[in-house]
């Protein structure tokens, strides 16, 4: 089983790696015993801590045959949520219970709570010469303090109302006296609180009902003036006489009222008969009188008797016309009767209506008295309601100093809180456990010390081995002629070169960056023998720099799919021509004049920017930081450090499509960053051209060293990209006119210091491990 990584030619073999916890046994267990056994002693020489443990419960200890019958049996309650006890927790673990505590079971003489107390020579003599602080300068009662907080734990048991006190101390009898005492005191000291507040009540309510009886009385006596001189006298149902006097007037106006109107009615329906002529039988006032009913009687006689003698005798008979003249007269009196009653009717309405007017006057005269003594009221239910609070405050006030006053005379005061468990003496230290120490330690060396058996055994290299089934694809080597003697009198020729940073905002890129081949160069022939360094030509300055080392370039690049690589043939190569420096030559340079940046400028196109890759990690490997920037067009210096070209680069970061943290990346093969260039559209990030100043800039501020690939550049692309420590360098892989045109270009342009560096004849420094492929 392997793990293959992503930046590496190599893997991690498992098996190889832990087989070295096999071969390391013997180093493995000797450390283990050595740590356990060490552990093993120092448990059993420490000193032994015993724990004990006293729960106090918080609850309501009053009686319902105690508790005042005045108060609502929910009224007095603690509160006993989580608040509250933990209030409770605090005040058991406060400085007064402890002090308490400490003095009646003399803590301050052990020496367990006072390091003065038999204070060893040593730290006698750590004292006197200032190694540390003198216990005697805190008072006895704060060290006594500290040391039974450190030792103190005192909580809330979750989801009760059950208060634990843990205390730890070396003696075992000692740790359970001392929570024992911390909750008695706590008890002693809730009493002692309710108490003080019984007696406090006490004496306040004392005064308070002399001042409240005093001023009863004297509300009840303004009561009492003020009802006799406003002349309130109080009737029934709670009311003025005036009030009562005129609802009974109002209550008779209403009925004689009603006979009035009752008595004109009546009288009128009698005239209206009368004068119509109409029947008197249907009045119930006519039918109630005797002496019409006789009347009537006596005319039904007559004319029966008129009926009977009309069988026999004719109208004008005496007799029947008697008797009809004795009807006529019973008419006439019943008429007439009818008119006295119609008149007695009348002169009851009359008097009904005198009566009337009288009540009616009498009803005015009560109501204005009613008003006025409705306005009495006001003042005199203003002065009773001030005496009726006082009498229920003076009362509320005598009932609760009677209760105050009993239980401060029989010294009853419950308290809301008992001992639930009080603790018992430990048998068994809680400190320290043997057992589980050694185990810990035992577990704990053991994988230590395994893992640094595998730290070890993984960075020795022993533990790595080839990748299997990786796949590269080759890379061309940039092969390189030899250069041809040139005389020093021979005049050079400008060329022109096109900058990335010159280019208009017209031309054409290609939309992602392609891996593009070079195009290998034949190598002229040449021994296989060393041939002995010819001394170089003179040069004119400030071209010649310094002489080149002959470096041997391999031929052929190994396959890393075959058992063995092939052998490599070496060639010297030619003699510096131009005055041109090697790799090795140019990052000493960087490295000696302290320059911030690099700009190579290669006329021969993506083959010669080589030169920047090799001399950015040649820089980088000696523990400078350093980032290439690659402002070529077909990413030519950034794609052999990443195999790829589709990373973001300076032309996202232009066109305000990333961050540097996104177009910053890591070169595969050296400790080297590289910025790309980048997969956004070059139009869009030539617009924004004028930030390259600006950019360079923060580079330099981050990197000891930022090298910028320009590829065929003039001096006016490079104008922008440099600063007052920049060094300019022209990578070259022939000695052409193009070269030499350019270089001289450069120099008129105002770049007198040029330097020429060539990439040929360098050997990275190292054995690569075999199957990794070089990246320039």
């Amino acid at each position: 089983m392997s793990v293959q990584s992503a930046a590496a030619d190599v893997d991690v073999d498992l098996r190889q790696l832990f087989a070295s916890l096999g071969r390391n046994w013997l180093r493995i267990l000797v450390f283990v015993l050595v740590v356990t056994g060490l552990a093993f002693a120092a448990a059993s020489f420490a000193t032994r801590h015993y724990k004990a443990e006293t729960q106090v419960e918080i609850a309501p200890r009053e009686s319902v045959y105690t508790r005042p019958a005045s108060t609502n049996p929910d009224s007095d309650k603690p509160i006993l949520d989580e608040q509250g006890v933990a209030t409770q927790v605090q005040i058991i673990s406060s400085n007064e219970i402890l002090k308490q505590v400490a003095q009646k079971l003399d803590l301050s003489r052990l020496h367990e709570f006072d390091e003065t107390v038999d204070m060893s020579a040593l730290n006698r003599l750590l004292v006197l010469v200032g190694l540390k602080n003198d216990p005697m300068d805190v008072p006895v009662e704060e060290r006594v303090l500290k040391k039974m907080r450190e030792k103190l734990n005192v909580f809330g048991v979750e989801k009760t109302r059950i208060i634990a006190i843990e205390f730890s101390s070396e003696d075992p009898k000692l740790a359970a006296a001392i929570p024992d005492a911390i909750a008695a005191a706590y008890i002693a000291g809730q009493g002692a609180a309710k108490s003080e507040s019984n007696t406090a009540a006490a004496d306040f309510l004392a005064p308070e009902i002399a001042d409240l009886s005093k001023q009863v009385r004297d509300a009840e006596a303004k009561v009492a003036a003020y009802r006799a001189q406003s002349d309130l006298l109080m009737g029934g149902n709670n009311s003025t006489l005036a009030t009562q006097q005129l609802a009974e007037l109002s209550t008779e106006l209403s009925r004689v009222r009603a006979n009035r109107a009752a008595a004109e009615g009546t009288a009128e329906s009698v005239r209206k008969a009368l004068q119509n002529g109409g029947s008197l039988d249907s009045l119930p006032e006519v039918l109630s009188s005797d002496l019409i009913q006789r009347l009537r009687e006596r005319q039904v006689e007559l004319r029966a008797n008129i009926a009977d003698l009309s069988t026999t005798l004719l109208d004008n008979h005496p007799r029947i016309r008697a008797a009809k003249s004795q009807l006529a007269d019973l008419d006439a009196q019943i008429r007439s009767e009818a008119q006295k009653i119609m008149k007695g009717l009348a002169m009851q309405a009359d008097a009904a209506k005198a009566r009337e007017s009288q009540l009616v006057a009498d009803v005015n005269t009560l109501k204005a008295a009613s008003a006025q003594a409705g306005e009495q009221q006001v003042g005199l239910d203003a002065l009773q309601r001030d005496a009726a609070a006082k009498r229920q405050q003076l009362e509320l006030y005598l009932t609760n100093y009677r209760e105050a006053a009993s239980r401060q005379d029989r010294n009853y005061v419950p308290v809301d809180a008992r001992i639930a468990s009080p603790a018992s003496v430990p048998s068994e230290p809680y400190f320290p456990k043997i057992g589980p120490i050694v185990g810990a330690a035992a577990a704990a060396s053991l994988l230590l010390a395994a893992v640094f058996t595998l730290l070890r055994e993984l960075f020795s290299g022993r533990a790595m081995r080839p990748a299997r089934g990786a796949r590269f694809e080759p890379i061309d080597e940039v092969a390189m002629p030899p250069a041809a003697y040139q005389e020093p009198s021979t005049r050079l020729e400008p060329a022109v070169a096109n900058a990335f940073a010159n280019r208009s905002a017209g031309t054409s890129w290609p939309e992602t960056v392609a891996d593009t081949e070079t195009r290998p160069r034949a190598w002229p022939e040449a021994d296989v023998e060393p041939v002995a360094e010819p001394e170089p030509l003179a040069k004119s300055e400030p071209l010649a720099k310094s002489e080149p080392l002959a470096k041997s370039e391999p031929l052929a690049k190994p396959d890393p799919d075959m058992a063995e690589p092939e052998p490599v043939v070496e060639v010297r190569r030619p003699p510096s021509v131009l005055g041109e420096i090697d790799v090795d030559k140019a990052a000493e340079k960087l490295i000696a004049s302290g320059a911030a940046r690099a700009i190579f400028v290669s006329p021969e196109g993506d083959e010669a920017a080589a030169s920047a890759i090799l001399v950015a990690r040649e820089v980088s490997d000696a523990g400078l930081r350093v980032l290439l920037l690659d402002l070529t067009a077909s990413g030519a210096a950034s794609r052999p450090m990443l195999d790829s070209g589709l990373f973001p680069g300076i032309t996202n970061l232009l066109a305000s499509q990333a961050q540097f943290s996104d177009v910053i990346h890591a070169d595969l093969y050296s400790d080297c960053h590289v910025i790309p260039v980048g997969t956004a559209d070059p139009v869009r990030a030539m617009r924004a051209a004028d930030r390259l100043p600006i950019i360079m800039q923060s580079l330099t501020t981050a990197y000891d060293l930022v090298v910028v690939e320009c590829g065929p550049a003039d001096a006016q692309g490079i104008s922008r990209l440099g600063d007052e420590a920049t060094e300019v360098f022209l990578s070259m892989l022939e000695a052409d006119d193009e070269v030499t045109q350019a270089a001289v270009k450069l120099i008129e342009s105002g770049y007198p210091d040029l330097t020429l560096v060539t990439p040929l004849g360098h050997e990275p420094p190292g054995n690569p491990v075999p199957g990794r492929r070089s990246a320039a």
